[in-house]
């Protein structure tokens, strides 16, 4: 027999990393995983759905009209008249629910509008439930629509400075919820970020048989310039002064987690990031926090009108932009997302 070790020397060229024949880069190429529209959908890490989206409405005395919100286009006010073709709509898209604005036929210093038996919100819900029984209606609670002031509660300057005085307000806003709850509202949504607010609407709630219906908390609410568009759509602009006394500065993120362990230690059932986009570190943060506490993140109008105003210029695709907004709204950790874009994108998903 021949030298079998000097055969396979003299044969067989020898094994080294630095050759490129057997260079291991790029062994792992994440580009086989984008080949197709069938493996992206197999790998993605991310779902939205419609059933992940609810869409605000905003109901106004009057009837048969339907004004356009000239700032937040394709969105209007409607009346109480015309919220059932409105529900059956939405609910043939497959979207899942609604949240409640309300403008009011007459404002005053404290908002009494908000809680009465035959106000605005109070008619829509019960035509909601009458048109559609399954669309879930939440109703927004606060008293910044309902005041001639624009302010969310009752105003006095007992501290030497002009603002909303805490405690009376949480009486109006427990006030408001039973009359919510009472005309059939779904989950109850307060937004003014009064200090205690959730115990207040938890106790009258519970006191006025309905410990069943749960509080959707604007735990993390920032008073943010991206809700221009809004003081429009609710006729809620403040008529002196601004929010930043009680709605939160846009520089911070710890506060915004003591919030959220604040409303949770006092009842609240789901959390709320708003605005979302521009916030979408705060909705990760609560997400890491709590991840089983359900969590919605609001999609407000600034950040809608922008998109809307750079489509109309062609300068965006708005069908691809929004769908990818939505999507960062549940990578981030948003388990459900109140849009204004909710109907295009139902449309969209669909498709």
């Amino acid at each position: 027999m021949g030298d079998t070790s000097l055969f396979l020397r003299t044969q067989v060229p020898p094994f080294r990393m630095s050759d490129p024949a057997f260079a291991p880069f790029p062994a792992l190429r994440l580009r086989r995983l984008r080949r197709s529209p069938a493996l992206r959908a197999l790998v993605r890490e991310t779902d939205l759905a419609v059933t992940d989206l609810i869409l605000p409405l905003f109901i106004r005395s009057g009837h048969q009209i339907r004004q356009p919100i000239h700032s937040m286009p394709g969105q209007a006010q409607i009346t109480v008249d015309l919220v059932a073709a409105e529900a059956r709509e939405i609910a043939s898209l497959g979207i899942p629910a609604v949240i409640l604005f309300g403008i009011p036929p007459v404002k005053d210093p404290v908002g009494s509008a908000a809680w009465a038996d035959a106000g605005v919100i109070q008619q829509a819900i019960a035509e909601i439930h009458q048109a559609v029984p399954g669309l879930l209606v939440m109703t927004d609670l606060c008293c910044c629509e309902y005041t001639d002031h624009g302010h969310c509660g009752v105003v006095n300057d007992r501290t030497g400075i002009v603002d909303v005085d805490n405690d009376p307000t949480l009486e109006l806003l427990a006030r408001q919820a039973v009359s919510h709850a009472r005309a059939g509202a779904d989950v109850i949504a307060p937004s003014g970020m009064m200090d205690g607010m959730v115990a207040a609407i938890r106790r009258g709630l519970d006191g006025a048989g309905f410990q069943h219906i749960p509080i959707l908390s604007y735990a993390a609410k920032y008073a943010s310039a991206f809700y221009g568009p809004f003081r429009e759509a609710a006729e809620s602009t403040p008529q002196f002064g601004d929010r930043r006394t009680y709605q939160m500065d846009p520089a911070n993120a710890e506060e915004a987690l003591r919030e959220v362990a604040l409303d949770l230690a006092e009842g609240a059932d789901l959390l709320m990031v708003k605005p979302g986009l521009a916030y979408l570190d705060i909705v990760c943060r609560v997400k890491q926090a709590h991840p089983g506490v359900p969590l919605c993140a609001y999609h407000v109008s600034g950040e809608y009108s922008m998109l809307k105003a750079a489509a109309e210029k062609g300068w965006l695709d708005e069908r691809r932009t929004t769908l990818e907004i939505l999507t960062a709204f549940r990578r981030a950790g948003a388990d459900m997302i109140i849009t204004y874009t909710a109907k295009d994108a139902a449309r969209w998903l669909s498709e």
